[in-house]
Formats: C-alpha cells, sequence, structure tokens
C-alpha cells in the first residue's frame, strides 16, 4: 500500500506540489487566524445564577432563595455538581457540568429550569446568569487614578460606570466589564423616627411615595394647528429638592406633609463589602475585563488596550489610566519564547543535517519539509479549536526532534542509491535513472518510515485517558504532537520524496568516505565490541543501574503542576 502512494507520488508529481501550496496557504491563515492564550483552559464547563435579596440575612437568602434555586438545578440535564452559597442580600449558585459539554447548551437549560423556579422564590426576587465566561476569563485589569487629588472616589467610580465601562463592553470579544472599588453615589433618605411617629407616617408610605414621584408618564396626542403635540408629564428625580418636596401625607390641618419634614436627604456612597488599593498609595477605583468564552484572549486584549487608549482623551484632567494586570504580555512573552525555540530548533537541525551528511542541498530536504509539517498541525488544531498557547507549541516543539527521522533516513538510504546508480550507470545519471534510484530508495524504507513514526502517535495515547483537569491541561499537548507526527509521517512518503528527488544533486560523498562518519564509527566499534565480549557483565550492570534508581525515584515528591 506505502509503496504504491509512493509510485503515485512520484508519477503526479506537480499535483503533489500544488496541493502543498495549497496546504501552505492554508496553514498560514490557520496560524493567524488561531486564538493565542498563555495556558490551556483549565475551569469546568460551569453556569453562574446571581440573585439580589436586599437587607436579608444569610440564613433568609439561604432559606428562601439559594435552597430553592440548587435543589431545581440538581435536575438540570448534564449537570455534575450544584454548589450554592448565601451571603448578606446575595445568592449565587454554580452549576458545574460534565466535561466536553457545550457552554451556551448549558445556559440555555439553566435558563429553562430557571423559569420552572421562578414562582417559588419572593416575589420582586430575579435571578441572573452570570456572564459566558470561564474561570480563566480574566484577563485585563486596570484601575482609575487621581494625580491631581481634585476628584473623590465616588467620581473616579461614576467615571468607571458611565464613561469607561459600556465603551469597553463594545470590544469583541469581551463578556462583561466589572466595576470595583470606589463608591457608588446614591440619594439617602435618613428618616427620623420620632417625626414619622408625630405624624403617624409609616415608613412605608415614604419608600411607596418616593417610588411613585420617581416616574415619567405618557398621555395622548393633541393636535393643533395642524400639528402634533405630544402629552407627557416628566417626573424622574433629578436633584435632592426634587425628593425633599415629595409629598407623603396631610396633617390634621391639610398642610402636606413632605419628606424634608420626616428625614433627611443627602448624597452618599452605597454600602460596600471591600476596597481596591494600589500599591499601597491609597484606593482608587477599577474595572475587570472578563474574556467571552472561546474568544481570542490576545485580539481581545489588544481591542481593549485600543480602546482605553481612545477614552483617556476625554478623562478630567489629572486622572489617568493604570494597567495592574495584562495577561497579553504573558501571552506574547511565553508565544516569543516559544518560537525562539522552535526557530533554535530548525537552526540545529539544518547544522546536524549539513555537518553529517556534508550535502547542504540533502539538508534543505529537512528543513523545508518541518514547516510544512508543523502548518498541517496547525489546520487541524484550527478546526478542531485547539488554540496556541505553552502546552500545544509545546509540542509541536517536542515533535520536531522525531519529525526529522523520517527526510534524515530517507536522504540517507538516497544517497546510498545514487551512489550504486553511479557504480552502474556512470557519473552523470539521466533523469529516469535519478528518478528510479530516489523511487528505489523510497519504497525500501517508505514503509517503515511511515510506521514509526505512528508509532511515536500511539505511544502518546494514554494522554487521551486523562479526565478533568488534568485532560484539559495535558491533551492539547497531546493533539498538537499526533497532528504534527501525523503530517510528518504523511509528508514522509509524497512531497518529501519528491523533494529529495529534485534538491539531492551535485557531488554526493559516501558514508565510508565521509570524515565524520568515519570517526564516529572509530569510537563506536571498539565499545560495541568491549561490549558484545562481556555481555554479561554489560547486563548486569544495567540491572544494577535499574536497581539503583529505585531509591531516588521512592524519594521524588509528586505534584499536579512545578
Amino acid at each position: 500500500m506505502i509503496e504504491k502512494i509512493i509510485d503515485a507520488t512520484l508519477r503526479a508529481r506537480f499535483l503533489v506540489i500544488a496541493a502543498v501550496l495549497l496546504l501552505i496557504a492554508v496553514g498560514i491563515g490557520a496560524v493567524r487566524t488561531t486564538p493565542l492564550d498563555a495556558i490551556p483552559d483549565l475551569s469546568d464547563v460551569q453556569v453562574i445564577v446571581f440573585t439580589e435579596f436586599p437587607g436579608q440575612a444569610p440564613q433568609v437568602v439561604e432559606d428562601q432563595v439559594t435552597y430553592a434555586l440548587t435543589t431545581a438545578m440538581l435536575a438540570v440535564p448534564g449537570a455534575d455538581v450544584v454548589r450554592g452559597y448565601s451571603f448578606f442580600g446575595l445568592s449565587f449558585v454554580y452549576i458545574i457540568f460534565e466535561d466536553g459539554t457545550d457552554l451556551y447548551w448549558a445556559r440555555s437549560r439553566v435558563l429553562e429550569y430557571l423559569n420552572y423556579v421562578s414562582s417559588r422564590l419572593p416575589q420582586g426576587v430575579t435571578p441572573t446568569l452570570g456572564p459566558d465566561a470561564t474561570g480563566v476569563g480574566w484577563v485585563y485589569e486596570y484601575a482609575i487614578v487621581d494625580r491631581s487629588g481634585q476628584h473623590d472616589l465616588s467620581e473616579l467610580r461614576s467615571i468607571q460606570d458611565w464613561y469607561l465601562r459600556y465603551p469597553l463592553q463594545t470590544v469583541p470579544g469581551v463578556a462583561e466589564v466589572a466595576s470595583v472599588g470606589g463608591y457608588v453615589k446614591q440619594y439617602q433618605v435618613v428618616v427620623d423616627p420620632n417625626a414619622l411617629l408625630a405624624y403617624n407616617v409609616p415608613l412605608s408610605r415614604v419608600r411607596n411615595a418616593i417610588m411613585r414621584s420617581n416616574n415619567d408618564v405618557g398621555g395622548r396626542l393633541v393636535e393643533m394647528s395642524e400639528t402634533e403635540y405630544m402629552v407627557r408629564g416628566k417626573g424622574y428625580i433629578q436633584s435632592i429638592a426634587d425628593i425633599e418636596n415629595i409629598a407623603v401625607g396631610v396633617d390634621d390641618r391639610g398642610t402636606p406633609i413632605r419628606i424634608q419634614d420626616v428625614a433627611h436627604v443627602q448624597i452618599g456612597p452605597e454600602l460596600r463589602r471591600g476596597i481596591v488599593e494600589l500599591n499601597g498609595e491609597g484606593e482608587v477605583a477599577g474595572g475587570v475585563v472578563i474574556m467571552r468564552y472561546g474568544e481570542n484572549a490576545l485580539t481581545t486584549i489588544q481591542g481593549v488596550r485600543e480602546k482605553l487608549e481612545q477614552l483617556k482623551s476625554g478623562l478630567p484632567e489629572g486622572v489617568e489610566i493604570v494597567p495592574v494586570y495584562d495577561r497579553g504580555d504573558l501571552i506574547e512573552r511565553a508565544i516569543d519564547s516559544l518560537s525562539w525555540t522552535l526557530v533554535l530548533q530548525f537552526a540545529l537541525v539544518t547544522v546536524i543535517c549539513a555537518v553529517f551528511l556534508l550535502h547542504l542541498r540533502s539538508a534543505l530536504v529537512a528543513i523545508v519539509a518541518l514547516p510544512i509539517g508543523i502548518l498541517m498541525a496547525f489546520i487541524a488544531m484550527r478546526l478542531q479549536g485547539i488554540n496556541a498557547n505553552i502546552m500545544s507549541l509545546g509540542g509541536i516543539a517536542i515533535a520536531i526532534g522525531a519529525m526529522v527521522d523520517g527526510p534524515i533516513v530517507l536522504i540517507e538510504n538516497a544517497h546510498k542509491h545514487l551512489a550504486i546508480a553511479r557504480e552502474k550507470f556512470g557519473e552523470k545519471l539521466s533523469s529516469v535513472e535519478r528518478w528510479n534510484a530516489i523511487s528505489a530508495a523510497a519504497r525500501e524504507v517508505g514503509p517503515a518510515l511511515f510506521f514509526s513514526l505512528l508509532v511515536v502517535v500511539v505511544s502518546y495515547f494514554a494522554i487521551f485517558t486523562l479526565e478533568a483537569l488534568e485532560g484539559r491541561m495535558f491533551k492539547p499537548l497531546e493533539f498538537s504532537i499526533s497532528y504534527s507526527m501525523d503530517a510528518a509521517a504523511i509528508l514522509s512518503i509524497t512531497f518529501v520524496t519528491i523533494l529529495t528527488g529534485y534538491l539531492i544533486r551535485g557531488r554526493i560523498l559516501s558514508e565510508s568516505r565521509n570524515p565524520i562518519s568515519r570517526m564516529l564509527h572509530a569510537l563506536h566499534a571498539p565499545l560495541l565490541a568491549l561490549f558484545l565480549r562481556w555481555r554479561k557483565i554489560t547486563l548486569l550492570a544495567v540491572l544494577a543501574l535499574l536497581v539503583l534508581a529505585i531509591y531516588p525515584v521512592s524519594r521524588l515528591g509528586s505534584e499536579f503542576m512545578p
């Protein structure tokens, strides 16, 4: 079978080269569009249900909200674990799904079950879903700092909430921009219990009066002089005075009782549960950018950087944006480091091939075949949705050493067959004689090369048995190695054979005349003869080393990651 493929490849050389050129173009596109991140996404597939129950103690929240939600979510298809957490006025329910569950399918199922459970919740309590992000979606964080001292924390928080937050949410790939730190400005009505008692006004009437008075109402159209006028009542609260003048009732003499008669109205901060501090210099406001599930982290971060640069021109004087956490720097450093490693490996392969073969054109066969195999691996990774990270790119780096085996073995065998052909037909070979020699060389070692490279792939299959966190960590490594080795196996019996025929020309030294090979043979042959002569002693020495290794292995510690 393999021999027939080699013969068909050599007969249709133009079509194979055209197909390889097409693969190169597609591979370059795959490299450019493959999502980039520092590490694989290790988080579970989870959906968060967030519920506010203002003013209620944790036990009340647990009994009336969290318990109802968790018991309902236990029946969600594919749910593996359901966890509920109750805080003062807040409820969080985490639904963790089985591995391989599509996040958006999971969110739609949770929404269905929220509709069922809504009737069991207290009136006015509405659960909401968290952002469509994962545990590693936190990609960027910034602080809003006032160097001039002219703006307080509430003003900085208002800049974040009303000027920065919404434009950042328009960046492609951003799921949420969470505001942190500072003070949320609000109108506060501080009632006087004695005044309420004196006027015989219950607290609920004050609350309902404020709610009724903060509203716009619509009327109808009035036509006058062939012109339509819209009638509307404008009642939104615009200032403290608007609240103070709201009537909550009348006294015995018919005089209106206003809010200012029973309470003090002020602008103050909302109750907060934490602070944000920057470098020990004091409190600041800030924002956390959460990336949407499955998006390109580096592209999203670059979009956030650009948007912040555009927004800086509209900030008040003295206010600046300070990046606090930027995963893009980590991604870029990791990609640059691995890219340099790949370039270094290419250079080492080039030098080793050129030194040991003493034929630069032969070395070009391996040099050209390697990047094509890597591009083929990127095509498969892009189709599967695997992003480029430390693990997947590390797998390619590991595979390079084995990928080059096929071209080198074929090159050495082609050298031997071309030398035999020259002895038989003369120093100058015709085109037919040259390609016959290349075909014979490829047919001789092609099947062994193909299956030996596939054996390397099979040796990594144990990684596919890993599940949960360890599976998400190491499977990108296994997939990238497998795709790289599969590409190398396919190229070794197709394109590499053609490349060998075109590039191996000129003066070629036989192995017996290669000075480096002769030197290595001179060093190896006596040692091999010595070990073969003292076979039992050699085996005993190896067994002794194996036994001695048991002690240090038993004392090695273990952990999931360095």
